[in-house]
């Protein structure tokens, strides 16, 4: 096969029919869950000035921005994440809205990394917010909302893990071990990277701080004690019956610098992939935006299009759940089969008749033989095939999937008719 022209640049994705629909599927669950919890949609663009990204993300993601200067000479990026535009969006409209906000977006998000197993240079992300509420039930809610998201999805209890941490724990490690704010940064960037350090450049890093290893190890491992707000958020996952969904691991602290508390992670209960989702608290971000004009507590987590797609595709009870939800989201209803050509107008004047009485109706555009339409029928994956033959308004009906044939009359009462059909 000759290889095409052009080709879609590395990183980035064509859409076929399929793909759109397992993209649709997610979505249509993304948009339920978060309405089951209360939340509205809400839409920022998607190219943003960098300064944005450059004032409050931190780690690695100002390497990994696709940044131009557009044609008025502004230095602008497509966006690698959408919480920073949320928080320039909240430090202009907060005011008209009571608190708390509960907002989501799914939006397409862009970062210049290398390709790989989950990962893409664009991407889709659903992003949940809960704004203006400090207290750590807000945390939990959100948890909350991702652990039934994941079951929404198919999965199981055993198929997945939240891993739960909290920043200000790093925080109090690093006051205690004389870190100045810029080190206590460096030491989250490294504590972020320990089980990921395949070339061991870590201990060296941790030596120049004045630590090592071993003492991050314990503190990992061995916590002194856990924050009153980690607890708290323990606490209310044991009433709604989600506790075992999460387990405290403080090597979890998120690559991103506008974290301030809690944090957590989506894996697979093999932890065979990267994190599927994360999210935590970052209640300075909106401050940092507004240069300090606006001061507003925020949580929040997101979900990328591309890893969950990966884990429900290796986790069969998932799997099957999509599957059959696509399969009954087929693009047509209802097939017209033409059996004599004089009656084309007939067919021409039912199929807008049903369309507009919302059934999903096609039909071969062409004078095609009898057999090949329904063939046609199958590959569209009609439900009915309607024969429209030279005794029309008189019909044949049959059911694509078990062959059976029910004679009807074409009169006003067809769309009734046809759907008690649809609906077996």
């Amino acid at each position: 096969m000759a290889k095409p022209v052009f080709q879609s640049l590395p990183g980035f994705r064509d859409f076929r029919p399929e793909d759109c629909a397992v993209r649709n599927y997610l979505f249509r669950n993304f948009r339920e869950v978060a309405r089951r919890y209360g939340f509205v949609e809400y839409e920022t663009p998607i190219v943003e000035g960098t300064e944005l990204y450059l004032k409050k993300s931190g780690g690695e993601l100002g390497t990994q921005l696709f940044r131009f200067e557009d044609q008025g000479g502004r230095d602008v990026t497509l966006r690698p994440e959408v919480t920073a535009s949320l928080g320039r969006l909240l430090t202009a409209c907060q005011r008209d809205y009571p608190k708390p906000l509960r907002w989501f977006e799914i939006g397409q998000c862009f970062r210049y990394e290398k390709p790989q197993a989950g990962r893409t240079r664009e991407f889709y992300q659903f992003n949940v917010d809960l704004i203006g509420e400090p207290n750590a039930a807000a945390d939990a809610e959100l948890i909350a909302l991702t652990i039934e998201l994941m079951r929404e999805l198919g999965f199981q209890k055993g198929d997945f893990v939240i891993r739960l941490s909290d920043r200000a724990y790093w925080q109090s490690f690093a006051e205690a071990k004389g870190l100045s704010e810029e080190q206590a940064a460096e030491l989250l960037q490294i504590v972020d990277k320990l089980e990921r350090d395949k070339e061991g450049t870590l201990p060296a890093k941790l030596e120049a701080l004045g630590l090592t290893v071993e003492e991050v190890q314990t503190a990992i491992k061995s916590p002194s004690d856990l924050s009153e707000n980690l607890n708290t958020v323990l606490s209310n996952l044991e009433a709604r019956g989600m506790r075992d969904d999460v387990e405290v691991d403080l090597s979890i602290v998120r690559g991103l610098a506008y974290y301030t508390g809690v944090v957590f992670e989506i894996f697979d209960a093999k932890k065979s992939m990267r994190a599927v989702a994360g999210g935590g608290r970052y209640d300075s971000l909106v401050s940092a935006l507004s240069d300090g004009k606006v001061d507003l507590p925020a949580v929040g987590f997101a979900i990328g299009d591309v890893v969950i797609r990966d884990l429900i595709e290796k986790t069969p009870h998932a799997l099957e759940k999509m599957q059959a939800a696509l399969k009954a989201e087929t693009a047509c209803d209802v097939f017209l089969v033409l059996a004599d050509p004089e009656k084309q107008s007939n067919v021409l004047a039912l199929a807008s008749t049903l369309r507009t009485a919302g059934i999903a109706v096609s039909y071969s555009l062409s004078p095609t033989k009898f057999a090949k339409q329904f063939k046609a029928a199958e590959q569209a994956g009609a439900a009915l095939a309607l024969v429209i033959g030279a005794e029309f308004p008189e019909a044949s009906l049959k059911i694509v999937a078990t062959r059976e044939e029910v004679k009807l009359t074409i009169d006003g009462d067809i769309k009734q008719t046809l759907s008690q059909y649809l609906k077996k």
